[in-house]
């Protein structure tokens, strides 16, 4: 077990070195009460991958609710340099949702992906400010329930949407290589 340990920090360690790599969160993401945390690594000098994960497990009054956890891989292009001005990617999306604030809840999980476009600056020594927005398709399979607590079922169903996938307004913290 030492052994496999050690090889994983040495296999690891020389991947990490002279790369650069982010951790990073969205305000607009806070803005609707839903915790997020993302993570971004180089992988070539124009090549990043982005990998955010959100959740919100919060209730409000009346059984209202927009629970939900969900995760969005993306693979970045940058047009200059990595972190640093004009990206496109293309981004996966997937995860769960239980929620609804009007007469009916839905349950269910959804799936698809899209692409974006984002731009970086560059606002200190180790901070960027980035904004984003994505374009794209997702699944979404859903049984169907009132909205009150412990609610009726009432359908199952499937919907096909196109539309916004991705907004962000994000802090983040880049750690640099020596």
């Amino acid at each position: 077990m030492k052994k496999i340990l050690v090889l994983l920090f040495c296999f690891t360690s020389g991947m990490i070195y002279g790369q650069k790599w982010a951790v990073k969160t969205n305000a607009a993401y806070w803005a609707t009460t839903t915790l997020n945390i993302g993570g971004e690594m180089a992988l070539a000098p124009r090549q990043t991958l982005d990998l955010t994960a959100t959740y919100n497990p919060f209730r409000f009054s009346d059984n209202k609710k927009i629970m939900h956890w969900a995760v969005q891989p993306e693979w970045r292009y940058w047009t200059c340099r990595r972190f640093m001005g004009h990206f496109i990617g293309i981004h996966a999306h997937g995860g769960k949702y239980n929620g609804g604030l009007e007469k009916y809840r839905y349950e269910g999980w959804f799936a698809g992906g899209g692409v974006s476009y984002g731009y970086q600056w560059i606002i200190g020594k180790h901070w960027n400010l980035e904004t984003e927005i994505g374009i794209g398709y997702a699944y979404l399979d859903y049984d169907k329930y009132l909205r009150n607590r412990c609610g009726r079922f009432i359908d199952s169903g499937h919907r096909n949407y196109w539309g916004p996938t991705k907004l962000s307004i994000s802090f983040m913290y880049l750690f640099k290589a020596r």
